[in-house]
């Protein structure tokens, strides 16, 4: 059974002297259509306990997940979410759009008055695409699993992955062929055959679909990614 997500590695971190630490995620890096988002959590020593139920937003329901998000934003310093769009991911590729998602969150962050060059920054996973896309970065840490693990970073992925869902639901609205509002732009059978019937809306992310098979993160997405 999943468990929370915890502070012990946010309390660690404060115990060495970090001022504040920042938990980044990202959502939407395997989908054929939309933005990829990147959350961003600042958390401070005195934020207190951490909502009940927070963990990795995939091991989350739907109806559960938004009921965290006011909760996550009561609780941290500041929550906030970067994009990149698809033309940004086509020019730039995944890894360069994710940075400048990233890069796009933490200047919100400062804006809201965080002080993020003094952050200690927890990203999930073990490849840091963040550090590249920023001119002066802040201490910056990779962690698997620090979705499912970190309370910081688990309410950056709740609060990015209802963004994004939210987008999409939007979009759906003005794109119904593609069944957004379910697939959340991602590879599902049922997508990728409204694209052959359709063809891509400027909101794919052409340079994937135009890729050979098995050579771009999209051709390996799934519908459980979602």
């Amino acid at each position: 059974m999943p468990t929370d997500a915890t502070l012990e590695v946010e309390r660690a971190l404060f115990a060495t002297g970090a001022p504040v630490v920042i938990g980044i995620d990202e959502v939407g890096r395997g989908a054929l259509a939309g933005v990829v988002a990147v959350g961003a959590c600042a958390i401070l020593p005195t934020c207190g306990e951490h909502p009940a139920g927070l963990r990795d937003s995939k091991l989350l329901s739907p109806t559960k997940r938004a009921s965290l998000v006011p909760l996550a934003h009561d609780w941290a310093l500041a929550i906030t979410v970067g994009e990149a769009e698809p033309a940004e991911v086509d020019e730039m590729g995944i890894i360069g759009a994710l940075g400048l998602a990233g890069r796009r969150a933490l200047i919100a962050l400062h804006a809201a008055g965080v002080d993020v060059a003094a952050a200690e920054v927890l990203v999930d996973g073990v490849h840091d695409w963040l550090s590249p896309a920023l001119m002066s970065p802040p201490s910056i840490r990779t962690r698997a699993k620090a979705d499912r693990d970190c309370a910081s970073v688990a309410a950056a992925s709740v609060i990015a992955k209802e963004h994004r869902d939210a987008l999409m639901r939007a979009d759906h609205a003005r794109h119904p062929v593609y069944g957004w509002d379910g697939n959340k732009g991602y590879g599902s059978a049922a997508h990728l055959a409204a694209i052959a019937e359709h063809g891509p809306s400027p909101l794919h992310r052409h340079s994937w679909l135009r890729a050979p098979a098995g050579t771009g993160d999209a051709r390996g997405a799934s519908v459980a990614e979602v």
